[in-house]
């Protein structure tokens, strides 16, 4: 077995700063580019489109990447439904601070109603999380992010200098808006580059707009979009965003360092436990993996996974794959693709001996 080698952080134009929440930013504020990295091996079976790929083991102390691989790490894809564990995390601060209670229980109404299936009214707020991470439910998901409001789940990036990704509309907001139905978001060009207060501004609009509408005619209105007009660069305008590294930096924090009381640390394990991928990992078939968390979501020509996962002798890794503009219409079929290039990754970080028996570890990255 070689020693590990260290490697070198990508040098930036700001001085490098560390906060109490452990994360290397500039003189701007936001977080650093990925470290330089091996490239991420191949993907086993071909996928289409833009890609990317981000594993890393991190440093349950430091919360820093201690080795990767990735693919285009520092590109920007859209998020689907993986952003809806940011949805959880905001909405466990706000049960902490007292704001919001399990057992709230609230309707589906023409206003919060989003595509797909939906919950029975009367459905609490544990239960809505639950289907948010379990069931990707899309109106549970609305109901709960505009519950903590549009700027807590924001600021789950904000506050660790995620600049490049973006958390702040629901589910609803994003295809009203790319079926061309928000009045706001067809008459600025600051959409794109706003932040803070006029980013919160125009989404607070944004999602004004979306709850004028019936669920069925958005639907409609988005097929003529898809069949008609779509473009992909218009995927980059609505949804919420995020690079591999920077979602990969979220995982980190999220399930090692999330700052919060027991009781909400243990309702955030058991619901995104319950989030796709466990059974798709060759260590959980190995019998590798102690503690897991994970989201994905699809959308047209997109697919993206995420995920955290303890092994069973102590190494923390996180994931996140992204593909975006994919030649298939409806990606789910993917996954398993997917899940091949994830597993390689992981085996490439940690070891496949660590996973299935094998070759060495890779080089150890310098902070």
């Amino acid at each position: 077995m070689t020693s590990p080698v260290v490697l070198e952080r990508r040098a930036a134009p700001a001085t490098p700063q560390l906060t109490q929440t452990e994360v290397i930013r500039g003189e701007d504020g936001c977080l650093l580019p990925a470290p330089h990295a091996p490239k991420a091996p191949p993907p086993p079976f071909y996928l289409s489109g833009r890609l990317g790929l981000w594993v890393a083991e991190i440093d349950p102390v430091t919360l820093r990447p201690l080795r990767a691989v990735g693919t285009n790490p520092d590109s920007v894809f859209p998020l689907a439904s993986t952003y809806k564990q940011a949805v959880l995390w905001a909405l466990l601060r706000e049960f902490d601070a007292g704001r919001i209670s399990p057992t709230k229980r609230f309707d589906v109404t023409r206003q919060n109603q989003s595509l797909g299936s939906y919950p029975y009214d009367g459905t609490n707020v544990h239960e809505l999380s639950l289907r948010m991470i379990r069931n990707s439910d899309n109106t549970a998901t609305d109901i709960l992010h505009r519950a903590v409001g549009l700027a807590a789940v924001q600021a789950v990036a904000d506050g660790l200098g995620l600049c490049h990704t973006r958390l702040i509309l629901p589910t609803r907001d994003w295809w009203v808006a790319q079926a061309g139905l928000s009045r706001t978001f067809n008459g600025t060009t600051r959409w794109a580059g706003a932040r803070g207060e006029a980013r919160l501004k125009l989404a607070t609009l944004i999602d004004q707009d979306a709850q004028a509408y019936r669920a069925d005619y958005v639907q409609r209105k988005l097929d003529e979009y898809f069949d008609h007009r779509y473009a992909p660069d218009d995927d980059l305008r609505v949804h919420n965003l995020s690079t591999p590294y920077e979602l990969g930096t979220l995982l980190a924090h999220e399930f090692l360092r999330p700052g919060l009381s027991p009781r909400a640390l243990k309702w955030q394990r058991e619901v995104m436990a319950s989030g796709y991928g466990r059974r798709a990992l060759r260590a959980e078939k190995a019998g590798r993996v102690a503690t897991f968390g994970g989201k994905g979501g699809n959308g047209w020509r997109i697919l993206t996974y995420s995920g955290y996962l303890r092994t069973t002798d102590g190494h923390h890794l996180v994931y996140a794959f992204m593909q975006h503009g994919a030649d298939q219409t409806y990606t789910l079929p993917n996954t398993r693709r997917a899940f091949a290039w994830i597993n390689a990754g992981i085996d490439a970080v940690l070891g496949p001996q660590q996973v299935t028996g094998g070759a060495a570890r890779p080089k150890v990255l310098k902070p």
